[in-house]
């Protein structure tokens, strides 16, 4: 089978906790933690704009590339239409959303190089738990309508972040084969090491690996402090290419209780992106998840570049 694949083979960034950042740093209303409802909304022009720039200013200063992964992590049927809208809408928010990392891409496409976007696909339920559980034929076609609209849009990837068991994963790399557009999927993690869904990180790969002749252009780990994943890794390590770790060590039921923002322990998380590398011989992909922001992003730099920033003239 041809493959349709992109390639990393260079340090590269991603953004923190986008939902978080937004929520609790900028004082922003996400229903239903869905930041894809911003892109419509006039009083928002800026604010998504602003909170990408962060990230690509460090790819600037630290001379890396960038990954934009788009709002649209929430930007599926269920979560649309509980927050009312109709499946057109929802397909032309995603294209919006694509549009709108294009603008950013061409600000700093002479600083950074490459400059990637990812149509961000996110579980039709939850991220932490397992609800509403499809084979890989039913998630296939959910999924289809914001894929297809991404590779219409010209995303160079789509991204299934938060994946938390397998079949939901394997539908998506259906649906990105049958579009012909390169795809990741990203897994989640319990404290234990395991998928919501009971699966292994290794078995969940080699599953998905061994139903399509290994599509996915590469694998990540997401929305997981790296002391609850880092010694359950095994023979899919290989394959891992990314992280974005959580920054609190607390479990996804202590998370969904809490009330206040665990920002963690910065130089701590970027001792464990250091170590990561040590277990994960192709990891080149660095970013975060719920709770990180840009200074957490600064605080990995800085640890596993281990070069001083280019600061501007």
């Amino acid at each position: 089978m041809k493959t349709n694949k992109i390639k990393i083979d260079r340090p590269v960034l991603m953004d923190g906790g986008l939902e978080t950042t937004l929520i609790f740093h900028k004082d922003t209303d996400l229903p239903h933690f869905a930041a894809f409802n911003l892109i419509d909304k006039p009083q928002h022009q800026k604010t998504l704009f602003n909170y990408y720039t962060e990230y690509l200013d460090l790819a600037v200063r630290y001379g890396t590339g960038f990954i934009l992964e788009s709002c649209t992590w929430r930007a599926n049927r269920d979560w649309g239409y509980k927050l009312g809208y109709k499946e057109a809408e929802l397909r032309e928010l995603n294209r919006l959303a694509i549009l709108q990392l294009e603008s950013l891409r061409t600000k700093y496409e002479k600083f950074v190089d490459p400059i990637l976007i990812s149509g961000c696909v996110g579980p039709r339920s939850d991220g932490y738990t397992v609800n509403n559980k499809m084979n890989a034929d039913d998630a296939r076609d959910y999924h289809d309508p914001q894929i297809s609209t991404f590779k219409a849009a010209g995303v160079d990837v789509v991204t299934a972040l938060t994946m938390n068991y397998v079949d939901e994963a394997l539908g998506i790399v259906k649906s990105a084969m049958a579009n012909g557009v390169p795809v990741v999927i990203s897994f989640t993690a319990e404290t234990d090491g395991k998928l919501p869904g009971g699966e292994s990180l290794e078995d969940a790969i080699t599953f998905v690996d061994g139903e399509t002749d290994s599509y996915p252009s590469y694998y990540m780990i997401n929305c997981a402090h790296p002391s609850h994943f880092a010694h359950s890794l095994g023979s899919g390590a290989n394959r891992i290419m990314g992280i974005r770790a959580n920054a609190s060590c607390k479990s996804h039921a202590e998370l969904d209780e809490a009330e206040e923002l665990d920002a963690g322990d910065k130089p701590e998380l970027a001792s464990w992106y250091h170590k990561l590398r040590s277990k994960l011989p192709n990891l080149q992909i660095y970013g975060g998840c719920c709770g990180t922001d840009a200074s957490h992003m600064e605080a990995i730099c800085r640890r596993v570049l281990r070069k001083a920033p280019v600061m501007a003239q």
